[in-house]
């Protein structure tokens, strides 16, 4: 079972839009180094609404090349189409991904008969490990405790990445329900830490971005059961949980790699870079940090 702290990793761009894989070979060199536990290669904040499916596939070969067996890889392999999400799963599975992230459908807003079938045909159809992602705040739609529940007794069905704003609370009737070799990952950086003291097994995290270190470190007391260790290095990081949302993530996190020197200026439309009204109160993060 994958555990721990899980990047989100962005995908860098260059100033025109364009891909930049020598950028994300050097982040990912520095996520090996800083101690994270596995990638998520084109999620939400690799910005997979923007990219067309052969960039798609392409960040994911490319990132599992970078890694080179360091850790786990975990392909974003989500769409609003069941037959889409079957192409970019079955194209994880080829590339040697060592499992994939599919997020619920959305916009379309299927029912909870609608999300079973949706997943159980995915599991059905492709041999890799399946994480379910519920983002309601993004999706308009809530996957529910049962839902899961069914999902998990399913074949290669293997974790959740539950990013609801309850997901403390869900975590134990999860835990219970679903039992211990059904992975549970917060999808929320400012409750991870009591996510995972609750009975979780680690975050997938845009924190991680900016401070693999720090993100590893909080993650890996709190999975020891050690709450004032995890609080410590949790209160260093408070503000960037908060801060790398004051617009629609990417945005912000994009911006502070930049700040960084780790990327550059690249994003693209419909999102924008962020507004100068903002980086004061990004840079006041990532100095509390110590970044």
């Amino acid at each position: 079972m994958i555990s721990g702290s899980i990047v989100a990793i962005v995908t860098p761009m260059h100033a025109d839009g364009a891909i930049d894989y020598d950028s994300l070979q050097k982040l990912i060199d520095w996520h090996v180094d800083s101690g994270t536990d596995a990638i998520v290669s084109v999620g939400t904040t690799g910005e997979s609404a923007t990219l067309n499916h052969d960039e798609h596939c392409e960040v994911i070969t490319r990132t599992i090349e970078f890694a080179a067996g360091r850790l786990p890889i975990i392909a974003g392999t989500g769409a609003n189409s069941t037959s889409e999400a079957i192409s970019l799963t079955e194209f994880a599975a080829r590339a040697g991904a060592d499992a994939a992230l599919l997020v619920t459908p959305y916009y379309n807003k299927p029912t909870q008969e609608g999300l079973f079938q949706h997943y159980r045909v995915i599991s059905e159809t492709v041999d890799i490990p399946q994480i379910l992602y519920n983002v309601p705040g993004r999706t308009a739609v809530d996957m529910g405790v049962e839902t899961v529940v069914r999902l998990s007794e399913l074949p290669n069905i293997v974790g959740l990445k539950e990013a609801s704003a309850d997901g403390p609370e869900r975590v134990a009737r999860l835990r219970e329900a679903c039992g211990r070799e059904f992975a549970l990952y917060s999808g929320n950086d400012d409750t991870a830490r009591q996510f995972v003291l609750n009975g979780g097994n680690g975050v997938i995290s845009v924190t991680a971005n900016v401070a693999p270190a720090g993100m590893h470190r909080m993650i890996a007391a709190a999975l020891e059961g050690d709450a004032e260790t995890a609080a410590a290095f949790d209160g260093k990081l408070v503000l960037l949980h908060d801060r790398l949302f004051i617009e629609s993530s990417p945005i912000p996190v994009k911006w502070a790699l930049a700040e960084m020197k780790r990327i550059g200026v690249g994003i693209r439309l419909p999102l924008t870079w962020l507004d100068d009204e903002y980086h004061t109160a990004v840079r006041e993060a990532l100095e509390h940090a110590e970044l």
